[in-house]
């Protein structure tokens, strides 16, 4: 089959599964804008990048900027078709961007897939979670409405769909929810392993980390609140106080990708300025971005990984930390509810309760051996749902091979 992925970040969500699908044959195609210069597993084009808009009001642009972005694939799928006789058998793109609003004008005869990562809702879920951020009113939901629309109508006008855990599918309305299959994009259970002998050397301090020290680590794409950075910064002073020998490896990038920007300088520094006369310094570490080799050892280094979330998209790396064999205390949202049960295979804390997070990191660091079976139970629950390529990519392959055919 022709298949053509459509992400305006590719490979986004598809690294594995492009691959996976080119090796059994197909020929696989995929679209992305000009600018993303990430390395790609398969063959690319590019679209041109969307024009700046410039409407107003605000509602009316939000829309607008999605529609440019649709427009743009279009148009470079128009010239795949009239120039190149390109006709794929198989679509599948991510909606979140607008890119295949229009894709269905240009190729009426291909199935049409898409990945439904989230829906926007304007109460229960991460709109209206965190009191001290929330903007409740008419205004906030109207606008959080308006940001479903393009959502909406791609999938309504897809043949399929895919999300990859059952809370984010639960986000989407019954009418659209039959449409989705629910798939995890895998975890790569062979790489994240345990390692006893796991060494990581925190760059400017010749402070070497092993297996078996008292290392807190938190990670997320961006330190920001929807990620319970604050939460977390709040409860480290008494951690740190508990523990002297403790360290704490902090990664992620100063920006926000979820969210509004605070109103001045960056989260990071503002929850750090709120707590930091209170913390040892040398002992808190922010590393930024890593390789993907550094992040592995860092898991595996860790006796205790904090990961919050609001009721939102889930990351990748709590699952990721989990098949290295990570305690993992997690925020008691319905996120993590779906992954973790709480004295099982990890310990779940109210997202807002400070002294709840200190005491269960502090109780974490002092008692390791009390929480080794968590720990084994922990990876043997990813590796028996969410293992890449005994679980997810057979899945994923069948879904798009069958168009979003019912999965078995």
């Amino acid at each position: 089959m022709k298949i053509l992925f459509v992400h305006q970040n590719f490979p986004g969500q598809f690294p594995h599964l492009a691959p996976a699908l080119a090796a059994r044959g197909h020929d696989i195609l995929a679209l992305t804008t000009e600018t993303n210069n990430r390395p790609a597993p398969v063959k690319v084009v590019k679209y041109r990048k969307p024009a700046e808009v410039t409407l107003e009001p605000r509602l009316t642009k939000m829309y607008a900027e999605v529609s440019e972005r649709g427009l743009r694939a279009a148009f470079a799928a128009r010239q795949l078709r009239s120039q190149h006789d390109y006709v794929p058998d198989v679509i599948f793109g991510h909606p979140g961007w607008g890119e295949t609003l229009f894709l269905r004008e240009v190729w009426p005869e291909a199935k049409l897939l898409v990945y439904a990562e989230l829906m926007y809702k304007t109460t229960g879920l991460d709109t209206d979670f965190d009191p001290e951020f929330a903007k409740p009113g008419l205004e906030s939901r109207i606008s959080t409405t308006a940001r479903s629309a393009h959502l909406i109508q791609s999938i309504v006008q897809a043949d399929a769909a895919l999300s990859p855990t059952e809370f984010q599918a639960s986000t989407f309305p019954p009418e659209l929810r039959a449409k989705i299959t629910i798939c995890h994009d895998g975890v790569n259970t062979a790489r994240l392993v345990p390692n006893p002998a796991a060494r990581y050397t925190v760059p400017g301090t010749g402070l070497t980390l092993c297996a078996g020290d008292e290392v807190v680590t938190f990670i997320n794409r961006s330190l920001e609140p929807y990620r319970g950075y604050h939460t977390f910064m709040r409860a480290l002073p008494e951690v740190l106080a508990a523990r002297p020998a403790a360290q704490v490896l902090i990664i992620g990038e100063e920006g926000q990708s979820y969210g509004a920007a605070p109103p001045e300088g960056s989260w990071k520094q503002k929850f750090l300025d709120e707590v930091k006369d209170r913390l040892d310094l040398r002992r808190v570490h922010f590393l930024g971005r890593v390789p993907y080799q550094d992040f592995i050892a860092i898991m595996q280094i860790g006796r205790v990984h904090a990961y919050l979330t609001y009721p939102f998209v889930l990351s990748w790396s709590l699952m990721e930390a989990m098949s290295a064999g990570a305690m993992v205390v997690g925020s008691d949202t319905a996120p993590l509810r779906e992954v973790i049960e709480d004295g099982v295979n990890g310990r779940l804390v109210d997202f807002f309760d400070i002294k709840g997070w200190s005491a269960a990191l502090t109780d974490a660091l002092a008692r390791p051996e009390a929480y080794l079976e968590m720990r084994r139970a922990a990876r043997a629950s990813v590796v028996a749902k969410y293992d890449l390529e005994s679980r997810c990519l057979p899945r994923l392959i069948r879904f798009v091979e069958t168009a979003g055919g019912t999965l078995r």
